[in-house]
């Protein structure tokens, strides 16, 4: 998109500069004429340079809601292991203290 526009600009300069130094027209007016170009083309490059500006701000904003989003996932994923986690623990912990019953019965 980016290298589109600046094609389209280029082409639209070099064929304006073109047309005018082929123009039979004062010296001046060419002048005057060119720099008015210029000025046009200047305008529509900081013009183009806002939109590519707005469209990488947009993407960095969307790559943010993204990245909360996969961050939240992360979280949850994360407290369903460690609840998976304690209750194997749990478990475990109730088989050794079902172990040691039967051990001090023994004694």
């Amino acid at each position: 998109m980016i290298q589109f526009k600046g094609a389209l600009v280029l082409g639209a300069l070099i064929g304006t500069g073109i047309g005018i130094l082929i123009a039979p027209e004062k010296g001046s007016d060419t002048r005057d004429k060119l720099k008015q170009e210029g000025l046009d083309v200047k305008d529509q490059i900081v013009s183009d340079f806002k939109d590519v500006k707005e469209d990488v701000s947009k993407a960095a904003a969307s790559g943010k809601e993204k990245l909360s989003e996969d961050i939240e996932d992360l979280k949850v994923k994360a407290s369903q292991k460690a609840e998976q986690a304690i209750t194997f623990l749990e478990k475990q912990l109730a088989i050794l203290k079902e172990k040691n019953k039967t051990l001090q019965q023994t004694s």
